[in-house]
């Protein structure tokens, strides 16, 4: 039979969706605002209009287009080492009987809570050679130790006889990882290798460190040039019409849509993958 719902469920339930509806507009509210305010024709607070003075301002030299060729290179050979390097080292220490496995845990956890800070890093980084190199922009954090972590507890939850019988079968370590462990561990790789592509991209104090080139600047810095050089020092006169007012207001607001476009874009692909990899990678001890 039916479970028929009380007027106090109803209530509840009503309560609930209304709340809800009102926290999905409270987040989306200010990105559908920054989007059409990137489309206004006023520098105002309140959009009115419709143009693309401000996108084309932005697309109107080859600096900008080379900086996304710069921020998606590093954030695509980024991603992927540090998510080989991760996957590599979580595996092993997911193993019990490897030998100075307590140390290499409590030396991946002491550096999230200390670092030696800006100075010595940048120190570090120009005795290596990597000043002015993208290597600089993926090497200084390539393993980050929380995701390390996230991802040996998922690899502790795989099943332990499933190992056995692979090596029973005479699989080595190297096979098991790539036959069997990975394909089990898409949902946990496909959440941090998200998280390692944000990272990447949003790369912007490492870059106005390490960067000498403007060249070679990822697309954070040189939006900020955009908006520091509105005046049209990077634009061409061509881009703007003969009333600038966009330059401002929609302009930001349209720096801030070509930032975080791109990420949005990968998001539905894995999206399925998502939120599982992030309840089954639990910290196990």
């Amino acid at each position: 039979m039916k479970h028929k719902p009380k007027v106090s469920e109803r209530i509840f339930d009503g309560l609930n969706y209304v709340f809800l509806a009102m926290f999905s507009i409270v987040c989306i509210g200010p990105f559908i605002y920054v989007v059409i305010a990137s489309f206004s024709s006023s520098n105002s607070v309140i959009p009115s209009g419709f143009t693309f003075d401000a996108y084309k301002y932005i697309f109107s030299t080859a600096t900008f287009v080379r900086s996304l060729g710069v921020s998606t290179y590093i954030t695509l050979l980024g991603t992927f080492l540090s998510i080989l390097v991760t996957t590599l080292m979580a595996y092993a220490l997911s193993f019990k009987g490897l030998p100075g496995r307590k140390w290499l845990m409590l030396a991946v956890i002491f550096t999230m809570l200390f670092n030696g800070g800006m100075i010595p890093t940048y120190i570090v980084v120009r005795s290596l050679g990597l000043i002015d190199t993208y290597w600089a922009l993926m090497l200084p954090n390539l393993i980050m130790a929380f995701y390390l972590i996230i991802m040996r507890g998922f690899f502790q939850n795989i099943p332990g006889e499933i190992i056995e019988s692979a090596k029973i079968d005479g699989a080595n370590d190297l096979s098991i990882l790539i036959r069997i462990v990975l394909p089990l561990s898409m949902p946990v790789i496909a959440a941090i290798s998200l998280f390692y592509a944000v990272g990447i991209w949003n790369q912007y104090f490492g870059a106005v460190m390490y960067m000498n080139s403007p060249e070679k600047w990822p697309v954070q810095v040189v939006l900020r040039q955009v908006v520091i050089l509105a005046s049209g020092n990077i634009g061409t006169e061509s881009a703007m019409d003969a009333d600038s007012s966009f330059i401002g207001q929609s302009l930001k607001m349209a720096v801030v849509v070509v930032s975080i476009v791109p990420i949005l874009l990968v998001y539905p692909f894995i999206q399925k993958h998502f939120a599982k990899g992030m309840l089954l990678g639990s910290i196990k001890g």
